[in-house]
């Protein structure tokens, strides 16, 4: 992972374990055997990292912009774009959060009680990617 995305990255995981243990704090759809982890992300040839967020509240195909060009040309939050990920058309929603700035998400799990353990939700993000 080059410096750019794995700064990106880093804030991305930071600011999500910041929310879990706020905001989301007694939620009662968190899965408490789930924590937050931000997986795989690479370079998606496009001025973008793509790569799987997992939280105890949902699990998200997530691209970050890594560009002022490509920030500026992510959708405003609530906004959808499709985009093609290898053989897959996928809708991607415009998301912003503090100091992560604009991304785009695409919903793969939601809620996650489906997943025993973090490691469950590892092994299906790592089949995602």
């Amino acid at each position: 992972m080059n410096r750019g995305i794995a700064d990106r990255v880093a804030v991305l995981d930071r600011t999500f374990r910041e929310i879990a243990s706020t905001r989301m704090q007694g939620v009662p759809v968190l899965n408490p055997a789930v924590r937050v982890e931000a997986v795989g992300f690479e370079d998606d040839g496009d001025e973008g990292a793509l790569g799987v967020l997992i939280t105890p509240w949902f699990m998200n195909l997530v691209r970050l912009p890594l560009t002022d060009a490509a920030a500026a040309a992510t959708p405003a939050p609530g906004r959808t774009r499709v985009r093609r990920i290898g053989e897959q058309r996928l809708d991607f929603i415009g998301n912003a959060e503090g100091r992560v700035g604009p991304f785009e998400a695409c919903s793969l799990f939601s809620p996650m009680f489906e997943f025993a353990d973090h490691e469950a939700a590892l092994v299906a993000a790592c089949e995602v990617l």
